[in-house]
């Protein structure tokens, strides 16, 4: 039995011809297929050369166990999430490797209802099956149809639904889809706004799709990778930046000055919006950086529940609370109403309605946020023995600390400041995230505080 090692916690990645090829795209389809009793099943795949080949392999193996297709063609995830509710189907694959180096691709998988497969649901049961690779011609079972469509004009109703129109204030939007994905999204949003007559100004660049990825890899998170979209904004003077990773579940924010915002204040920004709209609603967010979550719920009258990171945790919490929103500070963004996934174009559209209804240019609208919660953003750091480094710090604070939190990695909390302290699931990597109450000379003496045990447990 060949074990295969693209399997990961959430998902299906790995290195083209080494750990995923053809071969055994085929494998998963006809696992995916025998594990849930599919009967109708959703494919797309994203713009990497690799993923029409996997994406062929995948459908014939899901037609072989039975299931009928249906091909959405080149689209984001969260297409795949829209249409296998929309559709009512058995379940939906993405052939992806988001923000991956160009060697690698992969898969994202849901089961019913857009509800996710990850190790804890189902994925090691698919592995497992997909290893023993014990498939075979059953008697009288007809073979799988296959069909292709395209949902983006459904899929684009279903975004704007979350937007007020009239509220919409003239606006420069500045788009870099990376030449991934996103592209022919940001095309129907714009002509949507034009028959509208909506006073939105898009300019758009790298939006092209195009697999061989002239401009690098789109991944914003990346320091290196945030340049362009600044400088755009600047030379255009447009009133925001908006970057997509390559199957664009995720987007990332530049302000009118060229300052790029971290995740965390945008997850503030979109609890804001959603209890202006109704008070009393709950939000989910991840333990990395809480205080203005925290805050602005409290503010706005609604309840902010912890959740492990990872889209698995913050889905299944969502869903047991009937959250209207749920926010990670790595730029994933849940909606009740898009079936408790996560989507990366329904954040930068709430976030222009807010600019709107506040009339206010984005900058003023996180510089209260940064100022009183200040963060330099998640810091990787990698060690040779990442489990002694975070021993040796949770020794050194314990007397220290108010609070102790191990909801994911350890957490601990000051009277005026707090860390989260994570191991990576894939490397040997530990990921630190630091806030400090408004005291950026405080945050910068604790982040080197903190780096130094790490350094020398």
């Amino acid at each position: 039995m060949e074990l295969l090692n693209c399997f990961k916690a959430y998902d299906i990645r790995g290195r083209l011809g080494v750990d995923l090829n053809a071969e055994i795209a085929y494998r998963i389809g006809r696992a995916f297929a025998q594990f849930l009793n599919a009967q109708s099943v959703v494919v797309g795949g994203d713009v990497r050369l690799s993923s029409e080949e996997l994406k062929f392999a995948l459908i014939e193996g899901l037609r072989d166990e039975g299931a009928d297709v249906t091909d959405l063609g080149m689209v984001g995830t969260e297409e795949v999430y829209f249409a296998t509710s929309h559709l009512s189907v058995s379940g939906g694959i993405e052939v992806t490797a988001s923000h991956n180096p160009i060697d690698f691709n992969g898969m994202k998988l849901v089961r019913e209802g857009s509800r996710p497969i990850s190790s804890d649901t189902g994925l090691l049961e698919i592995k497992k099956l997909a290893e023993r690779n014990e498939f075979g011609a059953e008697k009288g079972r007809v073979r799988g149809s296959l069909k292709k469509i395209s949902l983006l004009k459904p899929y684009v109703d279903h975004l704007l639904d979350y937007i007020d129109f009239d509220t919409l204030r003239p606006m420069r939007v500045l788009m870099n889809a990376g030449n991934g994905a996103a592209g022919p999204v940001v095309d129907e949003i714009q002509a949507r706004f034009v028959a509208s007559g909506l006073p939105i100004s898009a300019i758009k660049i790298n939006n092209i799709p195009d697999g061989t990825f002239p401009n690098g890899i789109p991944n914003p998170i990346l320091q290196s990778n945030r340049q362009p979209t600044i400088d755009a904004v600047l030379n255009n003077r447009a009133d925001i930046g908006i970057a997509w990773d390559g199957d664009f579940d995720r987007c990332f924010f530049v302000d009118e000055t060229g300052r790029f915002i971290e995740g965390y204040y945008i997850v503030g920004l979109l609890t804001e919006a959603f209890l202006r709209k109704k008070e009393g609603q709950k939000i989910v967010h991840d333990p990395r950086l809480v205080w203005n979550t925290l805050d602005i719920a409290e503010r706005c009258g609604g309840k902010a529940i912890q959740s492990k990171t990872g889209h698995a945790f913050i889905k299944e919490r969502m869903r047991a609370e009937d959250a209207v929103y749920g926010g990670e500070m790595s730029a994933h963004h849940y909606f009740k109403d898009f079936f408790y996934c996560d989507s990366g174009m329904i954040p930068w559209l709430l976030v222009l309605e807010l600019m709107s209804r506040r009339d206010r240019p984005l900058s003023e609208l996180v510089d209260a946020m940064i100022a009183a919660y200040p963060s330099p953003g998640e810091i990787n750091r990698a060690l040779e023995n990442p489990e002694l480094s975070i021993k040796s710090v949770k020794e050194h604070y314990k007397d220290q600390c108010l609070t102790i939190d191990f909801t994911d990695g350890v957490g601990m909390e000051f009277a005026d400041w707090r860390f989260n302290l994570r191991m990576s699931n894939t490397e040997p990597v530990v990921r630190l995230n630091i806030e400090t109450r408004g005291d950026p000379d405080l945050l910068e003496a604790r982040t080197h505080e903190l780096l130094q045990l790490l350094d020398s447990p």
